[in-house]
């Protein structure tokens, strides 16, 4: 990680966020052995001793991140996420916990007292409180679509790295993938592309448009076409 020239933006190289989510889990002893749902609370809970608070949010926001001193001391979601009772509604909700858990885990060193990018891309009506807003328009969007809000595409990318974590999905696409060229790469048969992500959603109980996401991300280079080494 380091902070681009402007202090404005930090820099994780390709990879970085996929391999910090796998070493918190690891560290917090909630990477399962086989395919399973990350418990995505009990991570922000053991690892950053914050119980998520349920809260009403303005419209349009699920969720809000207090730091201070360089540290998250409060996360807030929308209780309209924890009130809807249906499975798609508790997969959004792990989806926004593991945004959020991205935001403390990526963004705490733009929080500090002595650094004011705090205000970069904090909620300006309470200055002494900065916090990061995510608008429900950035949970979990395609990712292809990078539109310059860094910080929320670093958080989505946590997304995946928390509740899909690599090792776990090489296990759970085995009976979907092939490997291919002199390297061996794993290459997704993309002709089943939607049934592995089907059973990612099952297995890992996040929606379908994140599984896909997920199996973009990981497997898009090696799509029918390209060249493998």
């Amino acid at each position: 990680m380091r902070k681009t020239t402007t202090a404005q933006s930090l820099y994780f190289p390709p990879g970085k966020i996929e391999q910090l989510c796998l070493a918190e889990l690891r560290y917090a002893g909630l990477l399962p052995d086989q395919p399973a749902p990350i418990r995505i609370d009990r991570y922000i809970e053991k690892r950053y001793r914050i119980t998520p608070d349920y809260q009403p949010l303005d419209p349009g926001i699920l969720g809000a991140t207090v730091f201070e001193d360089g540290h998250p001391v409060a996360l807030y979601v929308s209780a309209a996420l924890e009130q809807e009772s249906s499975l798609v509604g508790e997969r959004r909700l792990r989806s926004t916990l593991a945004h959020e858990a991205g935001h403390c885990l990526l963004h705490a060193p733009l929080f500090t007292g002595a650094d004011d990018t705090a205000t970069l891309f904090a909620d300006r009506t309470e200055p002494a409180r900065p916090k990061v807003l995510c608008r429900e328009d950035n949970i979990g969007t395609d990712l292809r679509g990078y539109d310059g809000r860094w910080h929320e595409y670093q958080a989505n990318l946590a997304i995946g790295g928390f509740l899909l974590p690599t090792p776990l999905v090489q296990l759970a696409l085995a009976p979907f993938t092939r490997c291919e060229g002199l390297l061996g790469t794993p290459t997704l048969d993309w002709t089943r592309a939607e049934d592995a992500a089907h059973e990612l959603g099952n297995l890992f109980n996040v929606n379908p448009v994140v599984a896909r996401i997920r199996l973009d991300h990981l497997f898009g280079a090696t799509k029918e076409g390209q060249q493998l080494l």
